[in-house]
């Protein structure tokens, strides 16, 4: 029953984002909501890992870069359309999660979110000296023209963003309530009892890496048409490593609404102070926030609206059901 409510909810969220785009004529709202969605799509992937499992990834960057350039490399050499640009960067950045997992998920702890780091320079440096997607300097992109219904290209992507964070969340909620989310759990828990117990912790740890690494690179995959300017610095700026974890954490790690509700709430932020304010103060208001959640509220939203009666979750350990374990 709660799949199917699920289900006709996001059929109506898509539904709604279609009509707005369709009926809306300032696209000012398609640039900020767009924005407010692909938050949504890397903090519940981030999530996947960072949260189930408790490793703390600081990859990010890496995975939304992977995936601009490869849409970029794409689209310059064959000209395909944007839902198989996603899908191939999705491919890609599943490809680079595995690899990332064999290469470093025996580490543990800060080691791990370390050697993430690493990945994320290492992409970077690949991408720096990959003159055919800009190099170092970057590259300028034209949109190429919209298609029937829509009249605009930033209200096409504000409908494939809908669409991608359904998805998103869909992934989640499956790992969640699946013998994967279990394993998971109990990896963050106690990977050493885990492993003694027979929980394959490698095998559910190179998945969770593959599909958290997919959704990271599909969001990033339309990025460079929203901007039509893509260089390095940018497509792997440490803030989309920073904004996944806070909005994660500000929202809560125990359940998959956690992360949707931070994205929200920090994301909208960011885009009415920009507006009214300075895009300057994005960064202070996202630690100010982050440190306001881990002292006040270490789990998160999930966990005030739990102690208010308004939420249950199914976690047996209340005191750090919300938090990843780094």
């Amino acid at each position: 029953m709660k799949n199917v409510a699920f289900w006709i909810g996001s059929a109506i969220f898509i539904g709604l984002c279609t009509l707005l785009a369709l009926t809306w004529s300032n696209e000012y709202i398609f640039f900020s909501g767009y924005v407010i969605l692909q938050f949504i799509i890397l903090a519940t992937a981030w999530n996947i890992l960072g949260g189930y499992a408790g490793y703390v990834n600081f990859g990010t960057s890496a995975f939304f870069g992977l995936g601009a350039y490869i849409a970029v490399a794409l689209f310059k050499g064959f000209g395909l359309p944007l839902p198989l640009q996603i899908l191939v960067a999705a491919a890609f950045g599943a490809a680079l999660g595995l690899a990332t997992g064999l290469m470093t998920l025996r580490l543990r702890g800060i080691f791990y979110s370390i050697a993430t780091v690493a990945i994320a320079i290492i992409v970077e440096t690949l991408i720096v000296n990959w003159k055919f997607v800009g190099g170092a300097a970057g590259i300028q992109l034209m949109r190429p023209p919209v298609s029937f219904p829509f009249d605009s290209y930033i209200k096409m992507l504000f409908v494939f963003g809908a669409v991608m964070v359904v998805i998103s969340i869909a992934c989640a909620r499956y790992i969640e309530n699946s013998w994967i989310g279990r394993g998971l759990r109990a990896i963050r828990d106690d990977e050493t009892a885990a492993e003694c117990s027979g929980v394959p912790t490698l095998r559910l740890k190179l998945i969770a890496c593959a599909i958290s690494g997919a959704l990271m690179s599909a969001a990033g995959a339309p990025s460079a048409m929203y901007t039509q300017f893509l260089d390095p610095s940018s497509a792997f700026n440490l803030n989309y490593s920073v904004s996944a974890l806070a909005m994660s954490l500000i929202g809560g790690t125990a359940h998959w609404i956690g992360p949707v509700l931070g994205a929200v709430l920090l994301g909208t932020t960011q885009q009415v102070l920009t507006v009214s304010i300075s895009s300057e103060l994005n960064v202070l208001v996202l630690g100010l926030m982050l440190i306001f959640f881990v002292v006040a509220a270490p789990d998160g939203l999930i966990g005030l609206l739990r102690k208010l009666g308004f939420f249950k979750t199914k976690s047996a350990r209340p005191s750090s059901e919300g938090r990843a374990n780094p």
